[in-house]
């Protein structure tokens, strides 16, 4: 795995955002090694992708986000992506990382681009439901979801989040600027 930054900069950026976004999860208590395994020693064509603030002299600039995708026979797998949890003006990062990812597969000829599985229910997970096509594993094996089921969902996932979001006047407060 080839790093254009300093060798802590990923595993930081991970702790950080695991810390912030999913302080309760397993992969919280990750150590370097442990990223390291899960990079390094895969049976699979495994690696990182890094995304980073554009500077004027060409240089790296600030690490903003990274995935860790394996390469599959049909297309890109995200394993698991993450960004950095500072940057709450950047809330389409992880959209933007999915899209950077559809691009790569088709520069590849590569037709699919996996996700990981989506639990139902999940709010953290919602977001997976936006992109056709979605399958779902039933007692048949795996079959693709109709549109008008996949559509209902994002409805539903939609009404919660609106429902949880602040009134939009106090959205209008908040990103008002003097002018």
């Amino acid at each position: 795995v080839e790093r254009i930054g300093k060798k802590d900069e990923i595993p930081d950026l991970l702790r950080a955002y695991l810390a912030t976004r999913h302080p309760e999860g397993g992969m919280a208590a990750m150590e370097e090694m442990d990223f390291a395994d899960m990079v390094e020693h895969t049976p699979v064509s495994t690696t990182v992708i890094e995304y980073r603030e554009p500077t004027e002299d060409g240089s790296p600039g600030k690490l903003v986000g990274a995935c860790l995708s394996d390469r599959q026979g049909d297309g890109l797998s995200m394993i698991y992506s993450f960004f950095d949890p500072e940057h709450e003006g950047r809330s389409g990062l992880g959209n933007y990382i999915i899209l950077d990812h559809i691009r790569l597969a088709a520069e590849e000829n590569l037709p699919f681009v996996y996700l990981g599985y989506w639990v139902q229910g999940s709010g953290r997970m919602n977001y997976k439901i936006r992109y056709r096509p979605i399958e779902q594993l039933t007692n048949r094996g795996w079959e693709r979801m109709s549109a008008q089921q996949q559509d209902r969902l994002v409805r539903g996932a939609t009404e919660k989040r609106d429902e949880a979001a602040p009134s939009k006047m106090e959205r209008a407060d908040r990103f008002s600027t003097a002018g």
